[in-house]
């Protein structure tokens, strides 16, 4: 059996490799293929492009990979034809995946979707697509079966890959007691994974740090950053602050479980906020062009994933070209200075997780792969 894998994005690669990981545990045999990143070669693919490198979020930073991208379909058309996969797995990044699924039909590989993308959010006209593209959908949020069903579309829900992750996930004990033996409650602040998002969220943040240190000296700040270079950019718009302020790399997990509340770019992290139950404003700054196009492209109430799932409002978020910081700071002032509005969100939190947070969706995804895999074989 030969399976390939492709992922586009820092999170695709590390759902990536917690399927692969469930795959080779059910069939060690399998031959592991892919696009993508350090982790998913980690648990056991042979990587032939690191896909993750033109990962990107708005319509500039995705025109500039542009013209890597033939480039890297060619690379795909070649190792389809020579490698005869018995399936091709997708992971999001949809800008980039449309054209490779394509690819795949073209060589008679079947098409499964792990995370696919939120076309009920903002890609309504390409469910044709998805419809015509891919032979099996494995949504990972409740209400996305359906959806893609009464579309046409063979979906089957198996929940989020990333709280099987964050289940597995084990914290630096030392650096949460050295940390906890600092006084003063934790705010994180979570720019993004992308150097677009640090780009354009960190201001606010910092900005709304500042107004919370006015009113709330006692508090300081923990900044949670994918890589070290995100954290010295991080760092760099820090100069000439007077601020409670440290940047970490990598110690994400550790920071969520110190926080009191946080300040966080919509995406995924929202998952592990909901985990970890804790609080947090939701942000998303995007140029004024990308922002002012967003009113007429999404089609879903909110940005927070903690927001859709609940279905409501549990996270304050804010989708604009220039992010209200005293809003932002007026809600975690309120967190930290009204116990019981704090833990009315976050039973509220509890309740959420205990209903969608439930492991072992790479397990469920990989026992569909698999099956597929096998009913190619037997054919």
């Amino acid at each position: 059996m030969r399976l390939f894998v492709s992922a586009g994005e820092p999170s695709g690669d590390l759902h990536g490799a917690s399927l692969l990981r469930a795959v080779l545990r059910r069939r060690p045999g399998v031959e592991c293929h892919g696009f993508g990143g350090d982790r998913m070669a980690e648990a056991g693919c042979r990587l032939h492009y690191p896909l993750t490198e033109l990962a990107g979020v708005g319509v500039l930073r995705v025109l500039s990979s542009i013209p890597r991208v033939p480039a890297v379909l060619k690379l795909a058309d070649r190792l389809f034809a020579e490698l005869r996969p018995d399936a091709l797995v997708l992971i999001d990044f949809p800008a980039f995946h449309w054209w490779l699924a394509k690819r795949a039909r073209k060589h008679g590989i079947p098409v499964v979707w792990f995370v696919p993308p939120q076309l009920w959010a903002w890609g309504h006209g390409r469910v044709k697509w998805m419809r015509r593209l891919a032979d099996h959908v494995l949504c990972t949020l409740p209400f996305e079966e359906e959806w893609y069903r009464q579309r046409g579309v063979a979906a089957r829900y198996v929940g989020h890959p990333y709280f099987d992750e964050l289940h597995e996930r084990r914290p630096d004990e030392a650096f949460l007691a050295e940390q906890r033996a600092r006084p003063g409650a934790v705010v994180a602040l979570l720019p993004g994974s992308r150097r677009q998002e640090i780009k354009h969220n960190t201001d606010a943040m910092i900005e709304a740090a500042a107004m919370v240190h006015v009113r709330r000296p006692d508090v300081r700040f923990l900044a949670a950053c994918l890589r070290p270079e995100h954290a010295t950019a991080v760092q760099e718009r820090l100069r000439g602050r007077s601020l409670p302020f440290e940047v970490h790399a990598g110690r994400t997990a550790e920071i969520l479980r110190l926080a009191h509340c946080a300040i966080a770019k919509s995406g995924s992290v929202g998952l592990e906020l909901l985990y970890h139950g804790k609080p947090a404003v939701v942000v998303y700054q995007l140029p004024w062009i990308e922002a002012a196009a967003s009113r007429f492209i999404l089609r879903c109430p909110y940005i927070s994933l903690v927001n859709l799932l609940a279905n409501r409002e549990v996270f304050p978020e804010f989708l604009a070209s220039r992010l209200p910081v005293d809003a932002m700071a007026g809600h975690v002032l309120r967190w930290l200075d009204d116990p019981a509005a704090y833990a009315a969100v976050r039973a509220e939190l509890a309740a959420l997780r205990d209903r969608v947070a439930e492991p072992g969706a790479c397990d469920r995804a990989a026992a569909v792969v698999l099956g597929l895999l096998g009913r190619r074989l037997a054919a």
